[in-house]
């Protein structure tokens, strides 16, 4: 049997020049070190699941697979699930690396590019994240960027999404108004030499948001003329305001919830989204949401 040779490793992570400590370096050809360039192809999907997760965090990734992530097809419609990773720096790179690439064997769902994973550089993993949609997935009809530690009601995603705009949409908790916070000290501070502004124009929270297959290309165009501050969400609102493009409200308050819900299965039915109680079994949960009675019961109470 002929020996096929090992892939080689994927390079360091490029020695990071900042532009600043509020911004990040975007636009630049960052490459794909574990890609599925063809995974829209064999079944062009309606809705695309791109979750960014860090390179270690396999356990998020296994619990996703295993509940509301791991549907092929809901309500008649084809849905695919991918995680988006940068490259892990330090001890253990080479070891977790070889690790990734076992998984990536297996499920084939990784996308790993060639930028350090890390909080600030979220801007440059959303951005690279569009530029794999535009790239290898333009034919889907809608993607939606979630983070790891939430809850999908995917088929109320898609009952959604069949009646939703097709281009130029945008959507999840769209928050307006918003006060740019000068406070060094926030986790979210951005100094008023870098955006003079006081509010943000609105933009969709990074908890989990929605788009059409258009978008990606138009935020990539965009982005080239848009500061990259190191905020996701505030940057592609940013964008989105260069595009002169609003998001759009969600068709309900509820389907989009930042802050944990409280677990129950008449909840759970309703919304799209919420972030998830690390507390909660997300495997139990799973199981006791899918059970077959209904999900909200009526009770009667007699005099």
């Amino acid at each position: 049997m002929e020996n096929i040779p090992a892939p080689p490793p994927p390079p360091p992570p490029r020695p990071y020049v900042s532009p600043g400590p509020y911004l990040v370096e975007y636009p630049y050809e960052y490459r794909f070190v574990i890609n599925q360039p063809n995974a829209c192809e064999q079944q062009k999907p309606f809705l695309v699941l791109m979750v960014p997760v860090a390179p270690h965090n396999r356990e998020h990734r296994d619990a996703i697979r295993g509940t509301w992530g791991g549907e092929s097809l809901v309500r008649g419609k084809a849905v695919k699930l991918f995680f988006l990773l940068g490259l892990h720096a330090g001890d253990g790179a080479e070891r977790l690396q070889e690790q990734l690439l076992r998984e990536s064997e297996e499920h084939r769902d990784l996308l790993q590019s060639d930028f350090l994973d890390c909080y600030k550089n979220l801007t440059i993993k959303t951005m690279v994240m569009l530029e794999w949609l535009d790239s290898h997935c333009s034919g889907a009809s809608y993607a939606m960027k979630v983070d790891s530690d939430t809850f999908v009601n995917v088929p109320n995603l898609v009952s959604m999404l069949s009646n939703a705009p097709k281009v130029d949409y945008m959507t999840g908790y769209v928050t307006k108004g918003a006060e740019v916070l000068r406070n060094p000290t926030s986790k979210w501070f951005l100094p008023v030499e870098l955006y003079p502004r006081s509010v943000y124009p609105p933009y969709a929270l990074g908890l989990g948001y929605v788009l059409s297959l258009d978008l990606p290309k138009k935020l990539i165009e965009a982005s080239r003329h848009v500061k990259p501050v190191y905020i996701e969400d505030v940057f592609l609102g940013l964008c989105m305001q260069h595009l002169g493009i609003p998001p759009t409200d969600p068709p309900n308050w509820n389907h989009f919830n930042v802050f944990p819900l409280a677990y129950s299965r008449c909840t759970y039915s309703k919304l799209v989204v919420t972030a998830r109680d690390e507390n909660v079994d997300v495997l139990w949960l799973w199981k006791d949401f899918n059970k077959p009675f209904p999900h909200c019961v009526s009770r009667r109470f007699h005099s």
